[in-house]
């Protein structure tokens, strides 16, 4: 369509239609879905969140919220249960449940679970409610991600799963063996050599 233009030629702005642009009653051009901003905020009796993973059946959800993770520069340092961190183990941080307590942690981005074991205190960031291993985060691709959101089952009794996979009695367990480092191992007693009695002189 050409520009409107004047009795000499000039191109001329057009006034603005008073009427609005859609009319009453049409049918929306496009549709902006709603944004769920309560994530972080604890979920008791909820059910798992459906989003189109096959999964075992509904699950009570212990809690909502952010994930983070955390791996090298803390490696091998004690944690708060006095075990030392390791990046490739499964274990997480939490603020009060019980150390040992096996949690499920559902990714809501890709519907990725993965089984971890609490023992370590954390996160204390505002909207985030567990931090992982590195190697529990890689399981559930959070560390292309940075902080995504996550739900939490709390694994306490038989025949619960996670993953799609049943959950057996030595999965995400304590470790036994002790991850002291050998200098402070108690070490065994070195015998100490005593020189042979010399008889006395006797004078002439």
């Amino acid at each position: 369509m050409p520009p409107a233009t004047d009795a000499e030629g000039n191109a001329k702005l057009l006034p603005l239609p008073r009427a609005i642009a859609v009319p009453p009653g049409a049918a929306a051009r496009s549709s902006v879905p709603a944004v769920r901003y309560d994530l972080a905020v604890s979920g008791t009796g909820e059910q798992a969140p459906d989003d189109g993973v096959p999964d075992d059946g509904p699950r009570e959800i212990f809690e909502r919220g952010g994930a983070s993770w955390y791996g090298i520069q803390f490696h091998q340092r004690k944690t708060a249960s006095g075990e030392r961190f390791d990046m490739t183990a499964m274990t997480a941080a939490h603020k009060t449940l019980p150390f040992n307590t096996r949690v499920c942690v559902r990714s809501l981005v890709n519907g990725s679970e993965v089984l971890v074991r609490i023992n370590d205190r954390g996160p204390y960031a505002a909207g985030r409610v567990i931090d992982l291993s590195r190697a529990a985060a890689d399981r559930i691709g959070l560390t292309g991600l940075g902080i995504k959101q996550v739900a939490l089952t709390v694994i306490d009794r038989d025949g619960m799963r996670c993953g799609g996979l049943p959950v057996e009695a030595g999965d995400a367990a304590a470790p036994a063996a002790s991850s002291e480092p050998s200098q402070q191992r108690a070490r065994a007693p070195v015998p100490v050599r005593r020189k042979a009695a010399v008889p006395p002189r006797r004078r002439k």
